[in-house]
C-alpha cells in the first residue's frame, strides 16, 4: 500500500485534536489582567499541548516522506500512535482543570511516553518494511533524541510524586529537543539518496 491515505487520515485526527483542544478553551472570567493572568495557566498548557501535537504532525509528515509503501501491521501502528495522540486534549483539561495536581501530571506524562513509544514502534516497523538500506532506515539510524525524550518521559512521570513543576520541566525540556524537525530526515530527503 501507498501512505497517502495513511497520511491524509493521520493529519484529519491530529488536526481534531487540535481543535478539541482550541474549543476547549474559555475566555477570561473578567476583562482586566486579573482575568487575564488567571486565565494564563490554561493558555500555557494548551500551547504545550498544541506544539506536542505539532511536533508528531511533522515528524510524521517527514517520516512518511521518506516510505514507499506500508502494510496492515503499520497501520495498526499508525492507530496505535493516534489513539495515544487522541487523548492528549483529555489529559492535558484534566491537568489543567486539577491545578497540576499529582495524578492528572502523572497521566498526562503516561500519555505523552505512550505515544512516543508509539511513534517508535510505527518507525521501526516502517524501517522493516523499506529495508535496512533504505533512506529511512540510514536517515533514522542512531535515534538518541528518540531514547532521550523517553527518558525524560519516564523522569516527569515519575517526578509528579515529588513536585508537579518536576515534570512540567522534563515534559518541556522534550518539547524544546523536537520543536525543529528531524533534520535527519530532512538531509536524507534533500540529498534525493535512492538507496542504491
Amino acid at each position: 500500500m501507498e501512505t497517502n491515505r495513511v497520511e491524509a487520515f493521520s493529519d484529519g485526527v491530529l488536526a481534531i485534536a487540535i481543535t478539541i483542544m482550541v474549543l476547549e478553551l474559555k475566555v477570561p472570567d473578567t476583562p482586566d489582567l486579573h482575568g487575564l493572568a488567571e486565565f494564563l495557566p490554561t493558555l500555557l498548557t494548551y500551547v504545550l499541548s498544541f506544539v506536542y501535537i505539532g511536533i508528531y504532525w511533522t515528524n510524521h509528515h517527514h517520516l512518511m516522506h521518506l516510505t514507499q509503501r506500508i502494510d496492515g501491521a503499520a497501520l495498526w501502528a499508525n492507530l496505535n500512535l493516534l489513539f495515544w495522540l487522541s487523548i492528549v486534549p483529555f489529559t492535558t483539561r484534566w491537568m489543567d482543570e486539577s491545578s497540576l495536581a499529582t495524578l492528572p501530571v502523572l497521566v498526562y506524562g503516561i500519555n505523552l511516553l505512550a505515544a512516543a513509544v508509539s511513534y517508535t514502534i510505527l518507525q521501526a516497523r516502517l524501517i522493516r518494511i523499506q529495508g535496512a538500506e533504505s533512506r529511512l532506515a540510514r536517515a533514522i539510524s542512531n535515534d538518541a533524541k528518540g531514547k532521550w525524550s523517553m527518558g525524560l518521559y519516564v523522569l516527569g512521570s515519575a517526578g509528579a510524586f515529588l513536585s508537579p513543576w518536576v515534570s512540567v520541566a522534563a515534559y518541556v525540556a522534550v518539547a524544546a529537543i523536537w520543536i525543529v524537525p528531524d533534520r535527519r530526515i530532512e538531509r536524507a530527503v534533500a540529498a534525493g539518496d535512492d538507496g542504491a
